[in-house]
């Protein structure tokens, strides 16, 4: 039996007819409807407070990653993506075997950020976005080589201005360069050398010092502050998730391109599934049914709401149809590796792909597998 909207419903019940605790039962009832639960949009705060990666003390203690792919091929060996050292991203490249446990040879933490939700901090995000824009710019609209599209195909030897370009620019968190940050000094550039009267300071090692631990002072201090001025514009619009181990739970359809039928038309959510690990505090893992199975099986809980059982004995004639699946062992990976053998270059799906060829800790020859 199909319902309006609560309020419409209890109006129309109170006309109609009456027993006890009616308002409370049909309050049950509409919050357990399996097809609100997935067509209905989440309204109100999202799940998910800000949460902060940690304030770095020091240059270089914590380094953020991401890939700025699609760009145009470039240089001898045609680039055409470029890696930012800017948050551990959860792009396939870094979740693969080989990645993982190149970071557990080298005694470094490998954090990632989640699935359809890549944000860590603003500050990383700002990064990469402005690290990316300024590559496709220069893939666009830089003078030399082009080609019949009016592409750049030299941007790779570009690259180094680029790198000074923003390491000597005015950073809007620091109030000053990353150059700076780092060294102590900004490196002269050309501009410097054309200027009349220019004061040369040659700073002894001790002013040098200082400089730098008061720049190194200062931006940490900036950080700090940027971070709790974007965590409490974040938490505004935000609240803490209560989700635990064994809730079931539907996922936003958002990302799932695949589902049939007309997209004006399909379910807001889709489920039934069972968290069965939670990772943090703003995200989940759980057993994907066989049709989603493809999907990394981690969603943040922005896209994530509870679902409500229906009481059979309340409500006898209501068949809810949606079912969690069935839980299932899988194998543990081979362990860490040992050494990387080779590596080589294939053709897939019409792209160059690499791979090495790796040795597990404990394992012989014939066991060994390529990686990507």
């Amino acid at each position: 039996m199909g319902h309006m909207s609560e309020d419409s419903t209890k109006e129309r019940g109170a006309s109609t007819a009456w027993w006890p605790k009616w308002e409370q039962e049909l309050h049950e009832y509409i919050k357990a409807c399996e097809r609100c639960h997935k067509e209905n949009r989440k309204h109100g705060k999202k799940y998910g407070l800000l949460q902060h990666i940690g304030e770095p003390k020091n240059p270089w203690e914590t380094i953020k990653m991401n890939w700025v792919t699609g760009l145009v091929p470039g240089g001898k060996e045609n680039f055409n993506d470029c890696l930012i050292i800017a948050d551990s991203d959860r792009d396939p490249k870094f979740k693969s075997e080989f990645w993982t446990n190149l970071y557990d040879i080298l005694h470094m933490k490998l954090e990632f950020s989640t699935d359809y939700y890549p944000q860590t901090d603003y500050l990383a995000e700002w990064m990469i976005q402005t690290m990316a824009a300024i590559l496709r710019r220069f893939c666009a609209y830089v003078m030399g080589n082009k080609d019949h599209e009016g592409y750049t195909l030299d941007w790779v030897t570009l690259l180094p201005a680029v790198q000074l370009a923003y390491s000597t620019s005015q950073h809007s968190t620091t109030g000053k360069s990353p150059s700076l940050v780092e060294k102590g000094l900004n490196p002269l550039l050309t501009v410097d050398h054309l200027k009349k009267n220019l004061l040369i300071i040659h700073p002894t090692d001790k002013d040098l010092h200082y400089m730098w631990k008061k720049a190194c002072d200062t931006a940490a201090k900036c950080i700090a502050e940027a971070k709790e001025y974007n965590k409490q514009r974040w938490d505004k619009s935000h609240m803490e998730s209560d989700f635990k181990e064994g809730d079931q739970v539907l996922v936003s359809t958002r990302n799932f391109n695949n589902l049939k039928g007309p997209k004006k038309m399909r379910d807001s959510f889709v489920g039934l599934f069972t968290i069965i690990k939670l990772i943090g505090k703003k995200a989940v893992e759980f057993k994907l049914a066989e049709e989603f199975s493809r999907k990394h099986p981690v969603f943040p809980v922005s896209l994530v709401k509870p679902y409500f059982q229906t009481e059979e004995e309340k409500f006898p004639f209501r068949k809810n149809n949606a079912t969690a699946p069935e839980m299932v062992e899988v194998e543990d990976s081979p362990g860490p590796v040992k050494k990387i053998i080779k590596a080589r270059k294939i053709r897939l799906n019409s792209k160059d792909q690499r791979q090495y060829l790796v040795r597990f800790k404990n394992q012989t020859a014939d066991q060994d597998k390529w990686l990507e």
